[in-house]
């Protein structure tokens, strides 16, 4: 027994000797660039799915093995681990961390749930509204972080006021007070249900007027202790939670900075084939948008109907007469925005950078006119996205936080300290560097698979799937992604499966953005596990929801997802590449029209 102990304690090393040593033959036996490659590649998946080092560790080990296997030389491979994705990156975290710092998100997310107003289904499709607006720019993580304290805080005022009216009718119609209402240590005092409950603190769901009846459920979270007045707190605690944790992931879809996967992608593509010029940010959203906006849609009902039921009478009663129970939560969200003051100098230029910086991705190069790309026309293809949000994310360094006057006591007016929007120290801790470097280790080891000649094996071995229909590939592709990404880490997933894609896409004579496109989509599809992703393990960590409950309705949005991509593919997406056609960029195969 204790033998076993000291494995579970040591698996982690055990499991790194061992995937070393058993897959070693394989270099061996055959040596082959090829091979070397295949056992490298084999090495970082494992330990990438199994999360044996960590993952921004493991990134780093095509930099220690091509160059002792003799694949690339190391001043190549490490230039792989710092492109233009990086720039973009740091653009971004720019505008991402001045957003924060200045509250202008919470303002954001709390206008856009008070314009939907706060009959449920509709303040839940208010929530997920905002939330995915807020993730299209910051990243699934943050976006969740901030939107689910303000969920919360409307959850339980939704549930202290339904108990203070049922409180307030119960003794209405006993004619005298609730003794039920009462806690133990005031069983004898004369304060009133309303006083009492507005002067309770409210840390989870444990309200003393849950005692009125003796009819009405009280569940335990086995996980928190919170507890719930009935059964439909409870799914209404479940429903809310899912909701912020799955808009933030489907907000992400919509634009190439809103996720790690889409900029992964990106610069994978735009390095594989150069002469495409075809994905940009602008591009990317109109391909992207409609997708979302139908994700979303049909996840909101999905989730509302398994968890509330989608009352179709109740949700016409929008902008009547407001139930005790929305007037509070309106109350809350009101209270919430209040503390926010009025909109200050410092949100104000966050919002003005960033509506810049948004204007200036979609006009580059947006396609159906000429954009300001063609003022340098004389050095086609030299600015892209991130030169962009570097431009943007520098001004972030430059205007001052404060006036640039302040008036002392004597009543004089001298010059107030200098100090940024964001400083460095606060840019540091925004900026994601393990996401960066495990970037970089998949250009690294797409590069070495490029090298190597393994892309090549690889294409010519999975070539006799082009007997197959180019829905059912697309179909295969995506639903191998959805599932490895549920287990593995999301751009892990990506990162390992483009090197692999490209190549059967090109074997195939089919555009290689037939596949590519849907895969990178289906990647953030992680739904199903608390583990899957960040946004999962937050709203999983408030204690409300199973496991169980996050696999029942992730199996939902999950198809729903992959249904809309698909869709996607062979409507509105196809005239926008011209998808059918195997294009003149890609490696010369004969061009011809894919049935």
């Amino acid at each position: 027994m204790k033998f076993f102990s000291y494995i579970l304690v040591y698996r982690r090393f055990l499991l790194v000797v061992f995937t070393l040593l058993i897959l070693l033959p394989l270099p061996l036996i055959l040596r082959t660039k090829e091979a070397e490659c295949a056992y490298i590649l084999f090495v970082v998946a494992i330990f990438w799915l199994t999360e044996a080092l960590p993952l921004s560790v493991t990134a780093l080990l095509p930099g220690l093995m091509f160059p002792m296997f003799g694949i690339i030389p190391s001043k190549k491979v490490a230039s792989a681990y710092f492109k233009d994705f990086h720039l973009l990156l740091i653009g971004v975290i720019c505008l991402a961390t001045s957003t924060e710092k200045w509250n202008l998100h919470k303002r954001i997310a709390l206008r856009m749930v008070t314009m939907v107003g706060v009959n449920p289904a509709w303040l839940t499709l208010g929530f997920m509204s905002s939330t995915a607006f807020l993730s299209m720019w910051l990243s699934n993580t943050s976006t969740a972080a901030m939107v689910m304290p303000i969920v919360e805080a409307v959850a339980q005022q939704i549930i202290s006021a339904e108990a203070e009216v049922e409180a307030t009718q119960m003794t209405y119609i006993s004619g005298s007070t609730n003794y039920g209402l009462e806690t133990d240590e005031n069983v004898n005092g004369h304060e009133t249900s309303e006083r009492k409950e507005k002067t309770k603190p409210v840390p989870g769901y444990s309200n003393d007027a849950g005692k009125i009846s003796s009819k009405m459920e009280i569940e335990k979270n086995s996980g928190t202790g919170n507890k719930y007045r009935t059964k439909k707190d409870h799914m209404m605690c479940k429903l809310m939670c899912l909701c912020i944790a799955y808009s933030s992931t489907i907000g992400g879809l919509t634009t190439i900075t809103g996720t790690s996967t889409n900029l992964i992608f990106a610069e994978h593509f735009n390095t594989r084939y150069p002469d495409c010029h075809c994905i940009n940010f602008g591009s990317w959203f109109l391909m992207s948008f409609p997708a979302a906006i139908i994700i979303l849609l049909l996840s909101w009902i999905w989730l509302q109907w398994l968890f509330l039921g989608f009352n179709f009478k109740e949700m016409a009663r929008c902008g009547k007469t407001a139930t005790a129970k929305q007037k509070a939560c309106a109350e809350v969200i009101k209270q919430e925005y209040q503390k926010l003051g009025p909109i200050r100098y410092q949100e104000i230029v966050t919002l003005v950078l960033f509506i810049v910086m948004a204007l200036l991705w979609f006009s580059r190069d947006p396609g159906f006119m000429p954009g300001w790309s063609v003022l340098f026309s004389e050095y086609p293809g030299f600015a892209t996205d991130s030169t962009v949000a570097l431009l943007v994310g520098l001004l972030f360094f430059l205007i001052p936080a404060k006036r640039l006057t302040k008036t002392i006591p004597t009543g004089e007016t001298v010059a107030s300290d200098y100090s940024p929007l964001i400083t460095w120290k606060e840019f540091q801790s925004f900026m994601p560097w393990d996401i960066a470097i495990l970037v970089g280790g998949g250009f690294a080891l797409a590069d070495g698979c490029e090298e190597s000649g393994l892309s090549k094996w690889i294409g010519n071995k999975l070539s006799p799937l082009g007997s197959l229909p180019v829905w059912l590939i697309i179909l295969i592709s995506s639903l191998l992604v959805t599932s490895l990404t549920e287990v593995a880490s999301n751009p892990a997933t990506i990162t390992l499966l483009l090197p692999i894609l490209s190549p059967l896409a090109e074997a195939i004579q089919v555009n290689p953005l037939y596949i590519l496109l849907p895969s990178t989509l289906c990647t953030s599809f992680a739904f199903l596990l608390p583990v899957a992703n960040p946004p999962n393990a937050i709203v999983f960590s408030y204690g409300h929801l199973k496991v169980t409950d996050m696999v029942k309705a992730g199996l939902g949005v999950n198809i729903v997802g992959v249904a809309v991509v698909m869709l996607g593919m062979f409507t509105w997406i196809v005239p926008m590449f011209d998808l059918h056609t195997y294009p003149s960029w890609a490696p010369a195969v004969s061009n011809e029209t894919i049935p």
